[in-house]
């Protein structure tokens, strides 16, 4: 236990030691530890649905203007 607090250290201590004469009682009984392995972190979306809805419009966004256009744009606005 990493602690800057040393008064909360010496609160956990009791729950410490109860904790591991639990384990000792428990080793002494026969009982044994395994060691599993751990879950995924961070579990895999599901998967996407392949249906696409002929009801759905898809909009898109419009390509924005090449500098080129728009400097001939400017120069349309400016010779009017």
């Amino acid at each position: 236990m990493i602690s800057n607090h040393l008064n909360l250290v010496e609160q956990q201590r009791q729950n410490a030691e109860s904790i591991s004469s639990r384990i000792a009682e428990f080793l002494a009984a026969g009982g044994q530890i395994a060691q599993l392995k751990h879950p995924p972190r961070n579990p895999l979306p599901p998967p996407r649905s392949q249906k696409i809805d002929p009801g759905t419009v898809l909009k898109r966004k419009p390509k924005a203007l090449a500098p080129a256009d728009r400097k001939a744009l400017r120069l349309m606005a400016d010779s009017l």
